[in-house]
């Protein structure tokens, strides 16, 4: 059987305890893998271990598999009414809100954040997620097609099945309601598999999960490694749709497995290197308050942090002055310390990557202007770093850092910035800070990105699609648009009165 963790938070921003299985969920029991081995949960501020969780293997896959079929051919799927289903997910949202701080505590020790932000946004947000899909549920509908007056021609938009979902470390809550919240509504069955790296919040919401209704097998959550389970889930020969979010080498893995398995439907919400400009006639104090909010929120691990940031040169000076001071401005520490912006990266691999890129940056020539090095003696600290002086093709401008590492670029031309911004296989997000809503607009519309911010950055809401043109994805997250992920399309004919001979 699976340990159960408990620890008893006693910060200065939290007190309070938590107690769950750490085993993996598979038809409404919590078990041990197949090999009955175990993964290492890492405290991300001294590097040392928090718990030991189950790790599922493929056979733990295929147990999952099969649970979420027979959930679906019998309570589940077309055999639950959209109502129900809407109950359901209101009743999760109501349970994640009288856990509201125990999930935010969680979500601070296993990732790194700061509890203030994860109570802010990580659950706030996803309780909404929840809800809105909630509303969703019973709205899934098809339509009536005129063909003829002989015939009755419509359309049923009717769930897939069993669905993979693969999630990633950086918003480990926020990407399980992300996921979830359209595959139940739409009536699918789930395996999902959280990241190793932050497994803890995923894990406690199926005892939530459990004690909101849902049906066993419904939701299933597995934590094993990528490489392994991903790899299962990605391949399965019974699970008809994938949906992952991650880095974009990884999204081409899993679009290859899905290809060479059962050409299953697949949706990919993978990285960006998003451009962010600021016009010499933009609110320069506010640019600056949205621009670190945009690449230092959540420790720089966003897919959609604008980091490289254009500034005309009419206000370079200016805003770079303003920009670093309030780079070193923000606190960085104990994620439950009071006042805490930023807490460490979320592992030793995260930590030398970010580091790696540093290097780099000052190897070919760019100017590190701020930080640029490690805080503190223990855990996966990085200070707020900025570089200047950078050319088109370093690393640092070119690649997804995933850390607090932005780089500013001074321009002089609307015509020259648009190329410059477009110049990247990303295409995630974008931002435009002008006071003229004309030329910002039209600067909005011309930039390749599936989402794009006009004097404002990294605001997401759950009616909103979220989602990457070129590399950085296929399909799009939350809104009504994600529920065409989940749904197949069939056309319906009942004939009257044609005949044939």
């Amino acid at each position: 059987m699976p340990e159960t963790f408990t620890y008893t938070f006693d910060t200065p921003t939290y007190k309070g305890k938590t107690s769950f299985s750490t085993g993996l969920f598979i038809d409404g029991k919590w078990v041990d893998g197949a090999k009955k081995t175990t993964i290492d949960v890492i405290n991300p501020t001294n590097g040392k271990l928090i718990t030991k969780i189950s790790e599922a293997v493929k056979e733990d896959v295929d147990t999952a598999v099969i649970a979420a079929q027979k959930a679906f051919d019998t309570v589940w799927g077309l055999n639950t009414p959209g109502a129900q289903r809407g109950r359901l997910l209101n009743k999760l949202a109501d349970l994640m809100e009288a856990n509201f701080d125990e999930l935010a505590a969680i979500e601070a020790l296993d990732n790194g954040k700061t509890f203030g932000w994860a109570k802010d946004v990580d659950v706030t947000e996803s309780i909404a997620c929840i809800r809105y899909y909630a509303g969703w549920a019973d709205k899934i509908q098809g339509k009536v097609i005129e063909t003829s007056d002989a015939k009755l021609t419509y359309t049923r938009h009717e769930p897939i099945g069993v669905v993979g979902q693969i999630i990633p470390w950086n918003f480990p809550l926020m990407m399980f309601a992300w996921k979830i919240g359209p595959a139940l509504a739409t009536g699918n069955c789930t395996v999902l598999k959280p990241s190793e790296f932050t497994p803890l919040t995923a894990i406690r919401m199926t005892e939530l999960i459990q004690e909101a209704g849902f049906p066993p097998g419904v939701v299933n959550v597995i934590v094993g490694y990528g490489h392994i389970v991903g790899q299962a889930i990605s391949e399965h020969p019974h699970i008809e749709k994938v949906a992952f979010t991650g880095s974009t080498l990884v999204g081409r893995k899993v679009m290859e497995a899905a290809a060479r398995s059962n050409l299953k439907n697949v949706t990919l919400e993978l990285g960006g290197k998003s451009p962010n400009i600021i016009f010499e006639d933009a609110d320069i104090d506010q640019a600056v308050k949205f621009t670190s909010h945009g690449i230092f929120w959540n420790h720089g691990q966003a897919c959609c942090a604008g980091s490289r940031i254009f500034v005309h040169e009419k206000v370079y000076d200016e805003f770079l002055t303003k920009f670093t001071a309030k780079a070193k401005s923000l606190k960085i520490g104990d994620p439950f310390g009071v006042d805490t912006y930023q807490g460490p990266q979320v592992s030793q691999i995260q930590f030398d990557r970010i580091m790696g890129y540093i290097d780099s940056g000052k190897e070919q020539g760019a100017t590190c202007h701020l930080g640029g090095e490690r805080f503190g003696e223990e855990g996966y600290f990085i200070k707020p770093t900025i570089f200047t002086d950078v050319k088109p093709d370093m690393k640092i401008v070119q690649e997804e850092i995933f850390g607090p590492v932005g780089v500013i670029i001074k321009f002089n031309n609307d015509d020259h910035v648009l190329e410059q911004a477009n110049d990247t296989f990303y295409g995630l997000a974008a931002a435009v800070f002008s006071k003229n809503i004309d030329r910002a607009l039209q600067i909005a519309h011309k930039l390749k990105a599936g989402t794009a911010w006009v004097n404002c950055i990294n605001q997401l809401h759950p009616q909103v699609p979220f989602g990457g043109f070129k590399q950085s994805g296929i399909g799009r997250e939350l809104g009504e648009y994600a529920l065409e992920n989940y749904t197949a399309v069939k056309a319906v004919h009942v004939n009257f009165r044609t005949t044939v001979d």
